[in-house]
């Protein structure tokens, strides 16, 4: 990739400074680690409201380039796809799970699992699991960025910021995470504050947009059908299943804490939405002849910011980035570590030898995330396949597991998992192989998805139906 910004020295030495300063708060919380695996995996569940909202919300929104490319593309459609119907999730989600998993006391989905079903649906769960918060297309957006910036190779950009995000996290396990978090949280909404008041004095305000911009931009749907919009709110349900809400619960002082920090989190969700909406609307309208869309906010920063507030601009897009890349890291290493290699070799019981495979597992989940990322260096791709895949496998009985009257016997329950992530993927594979001028060609025309999570639920139905659990 051609290096199509220009970053001067001032800038690039804030933008250093930023990543020396997130592996050294990162180390500095580590240093009040200890060998419980409630310190390492959890941070002792102590976390307040604060810092509860702090990580869970830098969490929780990686994508910035595809935000980007989407807002550039559709205008504020942008916020319908990928804001409403998240809002409307976390908030179920608060109401209704946020103190039942804190309740548990447990550390992981799969526990969760094993504790409403048996050992064998908590190891095919901690499988999906590791797949669903696959980095992969963080690794991917991360490399592509210090790309941008700096013009090193995709494969060193990637291997370089991912070996930063491990090193403190292999110290400090998720304390670090969440300080590292915290940190990154402030410079995210830092970021994309400055840029809208220069925009705003450079080109000017809503008249501006309002007369360069397509109509369709300014129109909830953007020019997509009520289909394509309706789509990506199944793709929400991630949030019901998504380990990094769970883990969040899990680590939260008490269970009204953790409603608490969500309601609160989303607040600033739809807040940082409207930062990254109004830039991209402003992007498309100053720079109207795009062939890379996916670029639309570096080269909006390199047309209308000044040196050091370009700077933290492009600081802003890293440290959203890489707070999800932190995170999902982790949680993928415990996965590896507590939820599978724990299970298969019954090591899950010995604090020790958790903690020591959860550190192996933060070497084994960066190798495979780069690895993927290179091979499919699509972050499109990336989200849609696993999101198809593995939400159909995992939503119906883990919901199920938190609520007594909804819990079926165990092997329905697996066959369930089992059934929803095959199919859902058979679907997907079919298409693939199928596809006609590139365009996946599906059964009968229907997304993937919706094959599995109709099996799934078809067999919670018939579990129910012929016994209790």
């Amino acid at each position: 990739m051609r290096r199509v910004v220009d970053i001067g020295l001032i800038d690039s030495l804030l933008i250093l400074v930023y990543f020396a300063a997130v592996v050294f708060i990162g180390l500095r919380a580590s240093k009040k680690e200890k060998s419980s695996t409630d310190e390492f995996l959890l941070a002792g569940r102590t976390l307040t409201l604060p810092m509860f909202v702090a990580t869970l919300v830098s969490t929780w929104y990686g994508g910035i380039l595809g935000v980007g490319e989407f807002s550039y593309t559709y205008g504020i459609s942008n916020w319908v796809v990928f804001g409403v119907p998240y809002y409307v999730f976390a908030t179920i989600f608060a109401l209704f799970l946020a103190k039942r998993v804190r309740a548990t006391n447990l550390y992981t989905i799969p526990d969760k699992l094993e504790q409403s079903y048996d050992r064998r649906t908590a190891i095919l769960g901690g499988f999906l699991t590791f797949v669903l918060v696959t980095p992969a297309a963080y690794v991917l957006m991360l490399g592509v960025l210090v790309q941008l910036m700096f013009g090193l190779s995709l494969v060193s950009s990637v291997i370089l910021t991912t070996f930063l995000t491990v090193c403190y996290l292999y110290a400090g396990g998720f304390r670090s995470d969440v300080w590292a978090n915290a940190f990154e949280f402030v410079l995210m909404f830092l970021g994309f504050a400055i840029m809208l008041p220069f925009a705003w004095a450079k080109f000017g305000g809503l008249e501006f947009i309002q007369a360069n911009v397509p109509p369709l931009h300014l129109s909830w749907h953007g020019g997509n059908s009520w289909q394509f919009i309706s789509v990506w709110f199944f793709i929400a349900l991630w949030t019901l299943v998504d380990p990094a809400f769970h883990q969040r619960c899990y680590a939260a002082r008490d269970g009204k804490t953790a409603q608490r920090g969500i309601l609160v989190s989303i607040v600033f969700w739809f807040c940082f939405d409207f930062l990254t909406s109004a830039t991209g609307l402003y992007a498309r309208a100053a720079l109207p002849n795009l062939k890379e869309a996916m670029f639309s906010y570096p080269l909006l920063a390199e047309l209308t910011l000044p040196v050091v507030a370009k700077g933290l601009f492009y600081i802003g897009m890293l440290a959203t980035v890489m707070s999800t890349l932190s995170s999902l890291t982790l949680i993928s290493a415990i996965t590896i570590g507590k939820d599978i290699v724990g299970r298969l070799t019954a090591a899950g019981d010995q604090q020790q030898m958790v903690n020591r495979w959860t550190k192996l597992g933060l070497l084994l989940s960066a190798v495979f995330s780069i690895v993927l990322a290179l091979a499919v260096p699509s972050v499109v791709k990336i989200w849609y396949t696993i999101g198809t895949c593995i939400v159909p496998g995992l939503l119906v009985p883990v919901l199920a597991g938190y609520f007594g009257r909804l819990r079926i016997s165990t092997r329905y329950a697996f066959a369930a998992m089992l059934a929803g992530w095959a199919i859902s993927t058979a679907s997907l594979v079919y298409g693939h192989i199928n596809a006609v001028g590139g365009v996946p060609d599906y059964l009968l025309g229907i997304e993937p998805m919706f094959p599995g999570l109709f099996v799934s639920g078809l067999l919670w139905l018939f579990g129910k139906a012929v016994g209790r659990p």
